[in-house]
């Protein structure tokens, strides 16, 4: 895959990531073996760039992603963190005392003297906003304890309010064939500010893997179980907060309109980083062929339509439901 620059990082990266949410086991149980199958097949694909955070299984990610890169020195990789959901989601807490607990608690994890990238993890717009916030993060890249900083956020005001902060260097946002909410701004404002934009959940939380039917089952600790209406965290998180049976019938209609050798998941993950403003997409993947095929889609060629279709569909579908929650 071609490398991107990740914003005011400066480091290249692969235009498709891989997300580790699913190493912590709120996809259901992950072993170690199989985290670094993921691991080793991503990389072999030609994947640069992981994403995590320090509560995806309280700090299990980050562990299996440390080990593998102790095992694995020579592989260059740039590793995305994410702080702040350890504590209650109140502004108060986003102090500098914290976010030295929470970073040297991530170093630990990542083996890492100084982390790659750490990025607030969704916080209350409040905390987006507040200059101090902003000068402990300075303190720690200060300090060598961080290189760089950037804002996970749950809408597109967030996100506005990030990139206008001149050392942010990156924003996370959920963006998919069935989110279509960061084009109108959120996009043109990053690629203005030389902002990284990372798009999280591009496969919709499996919606767009082309494999649910409205009959599909998940496991009680799988969040598209338990947090689908919002009930243990941001329902934007889960399935992009889409009606679950609305997102299958869309996510079939898209597969419908796709030439025959492409894939649903690879399709949607090529659009999304097609996108000016993208750095990267962040898709999870459980088994080393995910891995493979979402890596593929890094170097799939333009597909006649696609665009045309994606916006179809979020008209006909989501913007109604979707497009002004977030």
């Amino acid at each position: 895959m071609q490398s991107r620059t990740l914003g005011r990082t400066g480091r290249e990266v692969s235009p498709i990531g891989l997300g580790t949410w699913q190493f912590g086991g709120d996809w259901g149980p992950v072993s170690e073996a199989d985290a670094n199958a993921v691991m080793d097949a991503s990389v072999e694909s030609g994947v640069t760039l992981f994403d995590t955070a320090d509560v995806y299984g309280d700090g299990r990610s980050e562990q299996l992603i440390g080990s593998w890169r102790v095992s694995n020195p020579d592989v260059p990789l740039t590793v995305t963190t994410k702080m702040g959901r350890r504590a209650d989601q109140v502004p108060s807490n986003y102090v500098a005392a914290n976010f030295r607990e929470w970073v040297d608690r991530s170093r630990t994890n990542l083996r890492q003297d100084t982390l790659d990238l750490v990025q607030l993890h969704c916080p209350p717009s409040e905390v987006i906003g507040d200059s101090a916030v902003y000068d402990a993060l300075d303190a720690l890249v200060a300090d060598g304890s961080v290189a760089a900083y950037g804002v996970s956020v749950e809408t597109a005001d967030q996100a506005l309010a990030a990139i206008a902060r001149p050392g942010v260097a990156s924003v996370q946002i959920i963006l998919n064939a069935f989110r279509l909410k960061p084009l109108d701004r959120v996009l043109p404002a990053a690629l203005e500010a030389g902002v990284g934009i990372l798009a999280r959940v591009p496969l919709a939380s499996g919606l767009l893997s082309g494999k649910y039917t409205t009959e599909t089952s998940f496991a009680e600790g799988d969040h598209r179980n338990y947090n689908r209406h919002g009930e243990a965290f941001d329902q934007g998180e889960t399935f992009s907060g889409v009606d679950y049976d609305d997102g299958v019938r869309a996510a079939q209609t898209f597969a419908a309109s796709l030439p025959d050798a492409v894939s649903v998941p690879q399709a949607a993950l090529a659009w999304v980083i097609a996108q000016d403003g993208v750095t990267a997409a962040i898709p999870g993947a459980r088994n080393p062929e995910q891995a493979r095929s979402n890596a593929a889609a890094g170097e799939l060629p333009a597909i006649d339509g696609l665009d045309a279709t994606v916006h179809d569909l979020y008209d006909t579908w989501f913007r109604a439901t979707v497009h002004d929650r977030w």
